[in-house]
Protein backbone atom coordinates (compact mmCIF):
# COMPACT_ATOMS: atom_id res chain seq x y z
CA UNK A 1 0.00 0.00 0.00
CA UNK A 2 2.87 2.42 0.72
CA UNK A 3 4.24 2.10 -2.82
CA UNK A 4 0.74 2.65 -4.19
CA UNK A 5 0.31 5.80 -2.07
CA UNK A 6 3.57 7.17 -3.50
CA UNK A 7 2.02 7.01 -6.96
CA UNK A 8 -1.29 8.62 -5.98
CA UNK A 9 -2.03 12.21 -5.08
CA UNK A 10 -5.46 13.10 -3.73
CA UNK A 11 -6.22 16.69 -2.77
CA UNK A 12 -9.31 18.57 -1.67
CA UNK A 13 -8.68 22.27 -2.27
CA UNK A 14 -10.21 24.91 -0.04
CA UNK A 15 -12.32 27.83 -1.24
CA UNK A 16 -10.85 30.02 -4.00
CA UNK A 17 -7.84 27.76 -4.67
CA UNK A 18 -7.91 26.93 -8.38
CA UNK A 19 -6.75 23.54 -9.59
CA UNK A 20 -3.21 23.61 -10.96
CA UNK A 21 -3.63 21.20 -13.90
CA UNK A 22 0.10 21.31 -14.73
CA UNK A 23 0.97 20.15 -11.20
CA UNK A 24 -1.14 17.00 -11.56
CA UNK A 25 -0.01 16.33 -15.13
CA UNK A 26 3.61 16.54 -13.97
CA UNK A 27 2.86 14.19 -11.07
CA UNK A 28 1.52 11.40 -13.32
CA UNK A 29 4.08 11.92 -16.09
CA UNK A 30 6.79 9.23 -16.27
CA UNK A 31 9.14 7.83 -18.92
CA UNK A 32 7.43 4.43 -18.76
CA UNK A 33 3.95 5.93 -19.17
CA UNK A 34 2.87 5.79 -22.79
CA UNK A 35 -0.51 7.34 -21.99
CA UNK A 36 -1.96 10.02 -19.76
CA UNK A 37 -5.74 10.33 -19.66
CA UNK A 38 -7.40 13.32 -18.02
CA UNK A 39 -10.82 14.54 -17.02
CA UNK A 40 -11.54 18.17 -16.18
CA UNK A 41 -15.00 18.93 -14.81
CA UNK A 42 -15.80 22.62 -15.34
CA UNK A 43 -18.67 24.88 -14.31
CA UNK A 44 -20.96 25.44 -17.28
CA UNK A 45 -23.09 28.56 -17.78
CA UNK A 46 -26.50 26.93 -18.24
CA UNK A 47 -28.45 23.93 -17.00
CA UNK A 48 -31.87 22.98 -18.36
CA UNK A 49 -32.40 26.51 -19.66
CA UNK A 50 -31.40 28.20 -16.40
CA UNK A 51 -28.46 30.61 -16.22
CA UNK A 52 -25.81 29.19 -13.87
CA UNK A 53 -23.84 31.81 -11.95
CA UNK A 54 -21.55 29.46 -10.02
CA UNK A 55 -21.26 26.12 -8.26
CA UNK A 56 -20.63 25.72 -4.54
CA UNK A 57 -19.10 22.56 -3.12
CA UNK A 58 -19.07 21.25 0.43
CA UNK A 59 -17.50 18.06 1.74
CA UNK A 60 -16.71 16.02 4.77
CA UNK A 61 -13.01 16.26 3.90
CA UNK A 62 -11.47 13.39 5.92
CA UNK A 63 -14.04 10.92 4.62
CA UNK A 64 -13.89 12.34 1.08
CA UNK A 65 -10.12 11.80 0.98
CA UNK A 66 -10.46 8.24 2.34
CA UNK A 67 -13.17 7.46 -0.21
CA UNK A 68 -11.19 8.86 -3.14
CA UNK A 69 -8.14 6.85 -2.05
CA UNK A 70 -10.34 3.75 -1.90
CA UNK A 71 -11.59 4.42 -5.44
CA UNK A 72 -7.96 4.83 -6.58
CA UNK A 73 -7.10 1.45 -5.02
CA UNK A 74 -10.02 -0.15 -6.83
CA UNK A 75 -8.85 1.35 -10.12
CA UNK A 76 -5.36 -0.03 -9.54
CA UNK A 77 -6.84 -3.47 -8.90
CA UNK A 78 -8.62 -3.37 -12.27
CA UNK A 79 -6.08 -1.69 -14.57
CA UNK A 80 -2.30 -1.56 -14.90
CA UNK A 81 -1.70 2.05 -13.83
CA UNK A 82 1.43 4.03 -13.12
CA UNK A 83 0.14 7.14 -11.31
CA UNK A 84 -3.18 8.72 -10.35
CA UNK A 85 -3.91 12.35 -9.45
CA UNK A 86 -7.29 13.57 -8.21
CA UNK A 87 -8.05 17.14 -7.14
CA UNK A 88 -11.46 18.53 -6.15
CA UNK A 89 -12.29 22.10 -5.18
CA UNK A 90 -14.54 23.20 -2.35
CA UNK A 91 -16.39 26.48 -2.00
CA UNK A 92 -17.35 28.67 -4.92
CA UNK A 93 -16.33 27.66 -8.45
CA UNK A 94 -17.23 30.30 -11.06
CA UNK A 95 -18.40 29.51 -14.60
CA UNK A 96 -15.53 28.25 -16.78
CA UNK A 97 -13.33 27.10 -13.90
CA UNK A 98 -12.39 23.51 -13.04
CA UNK A 99 -14.15 21.82 -10.11
CA UNK A 100 -12.53 18.40 -10.37
CA UNK A 101 -9.45 17.18 -12.22
CA UNK A 102 -8.26 13.61 -12.70
CA UNK A 103 -5.07 12.46 -14.42
CA UNK A 104 -4.11 8.81 -14.87
CA UNK A 105 -0.95 7.44 -16.44
CA UNK A 106 -0.26 3.93 -17.70
CA UNK A 107 1.87 2.08 -20.20
CA UNK A 108 -1.07 1.72 -22.63
CA UNK A 109 -3.92 4.13 -23.43
CA UNK A 110 -6.78 1.68 -22.83
CA UNK A 111 -5.88 1.31 -19.15
CA UNK A 112 -5.54 5.06 -18.63
CA UNK A 113 -8.75 5.94 -20.48
CA UNK A 114 -10.89 3.27 -18.81
CA UNK A 115 -9.51 4.01 -15.35
CA UNK A 116 -10.05 7.76 -15.78
CA UNK A 117 -13.71 7.19 -16.66
CA UNK A 118 -14.11 4.77 -13.77
CA UNK A 119 -12.54 7.25 -11.32
CA UNK A 120 -14.84 10.17 -12.15
CA UNK A 121 -17.93 7.96 -12.17
CA UNK A 122 -17.07 6.37 -8.81
CA UNK A 123 -16.10 9.67 -7.23
CA UNK A 124 -19.41 11.22 -8.26
CA UNK A 125 -21.35 8.14 -7.11
CA UNK A 126 -19.72 7.51 -3.73
CA UNK A 127 -17.65 10.38 -2.33
CA UNK A 128 -19.25 12.77 0.21
CA UNK A 129 -18.84 15.97 -1.80
CA UNK A 130 -22.02 17.98 -2.33
CA UNK A 131 -22.72 20.45 -5.11
CA UNK A 132 -25.08 23.42 -5.16
CA UNK A 133 -25.89 25.06 -8.49
CA UNK A 134 -26.56 28.77 -8.11
CA UNK A 135 -28.83 30.21 -10.81
CA UNK A 136 -29.89 33.74 -11.61
CA UNK A 137 -33.32 32.83 -10.13
CA UNK A 138 -32.42 30.51 -7.22
CA UNK A 139 -30.23 27.61 -6.19
CA UNK A 140 -30.42 23.82 -5.98
CA UNK A 141 -28.41 21.17 -4.13
CA UNK A 142 -27.69 18.63 -6.87
CA UNK A 143 -27.59 14.87 -6.59
CA UNK A 144 -25.25 13.25 -9.08
CA UNK A 145 -26.96 10.94 -11.54
CA UNK A 146 -24.25 8.36 -10.78
CA UNK A 147 -25.37 8.40 -7.13
CA UNK A 148 -29.05 8.19 -8.04
CA UNK A 149 -28.41 5.32 -10.47
CA UNK A 150 -26.73 3.34 -7.71
CA UNK A 151 -28.80 4.55 -4.76
CA UNK A 152 -30.83 1.36 -4.39
CA UNK A 153 -27.70 -0.75 -4.79
CA UNK A 154 -25.83 1.31 -2.17
CA UNK A 155 -28.82 1.33 0.18
CA UNK A 156 -28.88 -2.46 0.29
CA UNK A 157 -25.31 -2.76 1.50
CA UNK A 158 -23.89 -2.33 4.95
CA UNK A 159 -20.76 -0.61 3.69
CA UNK A 160 -20.00 2.93 2.65
CA UNK A 161 -17.61 4.02 -0.09
CA UNK A 162 -14.55 3.44 2.04
CA UNK A 163 -15.43 -0.12 2.95
CA UNK A 164 -16.51 0.95 6.44
CA UNK A 165 -19.79 -0.21 7.93
CA UNK A 166 -22.56 2.25 7.09
CA UNK A 167 -24.13 3.58 10.27
CA UNK A 168 -27.25 5.26 8.92
CA UNK A 169 -29.50 3.34 6.53
CA UNK A 170 -32.75 5.08 7.47
CA UNK A 171 -32.87 7.75 4.73
CA UNK A 172 -35.67 6.68 2.38
CA UNK A 173 -36.15 9.97 0.58
CA UNK A 174 -33.61 11.83 -1.54
CA UNK A 175 -30.87 13.30 0.59
CA UNK A 176 -31.23 16.79 -0.87
CA UNK A 177 -35.01 16.85 -1.24
CA UNK A 178 -35.54 19.41 1.49
CA UNK A 179 -32.66 21.64 0.41
CA UNK A 180 -33.96 22.51 -3.06
CA UNK A 181 -35.01 26.10 -3.70
CA UNK A 182 -35.61 27.46 -7.21
CA UNK A 183 -37.89 30.38 -7.91
CA UNK A 184 -39.57 29.62 -11.23
CA UNK A 185 -42.37 32.12 -11.77
CA UNK A 186 -43.09 32.22 -8.06
CA UNK A 187 -43.34 28.45 -7.53
CA UNK A 188 -41.12 26.08 -5.57
CA UNK A 189 -39.69 22.96 -7.22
Amino acid sequence: MAAEDDKNIVEILEDLNPIDVAKYMNFVSAPQAGAIATFSGTTRDTFEGKTVLELRYEAYVPMAIRCIKSVCSSARASWNLHSIAVAHRLGTVPVGETSVFIAVSSVHRADALEACRYLIDEIKATVPIWKKEVYSNGEVWKENTEFLDRRSELGNKDVACCGKKAENKEHEKLCCGTKVRVDDEGSED
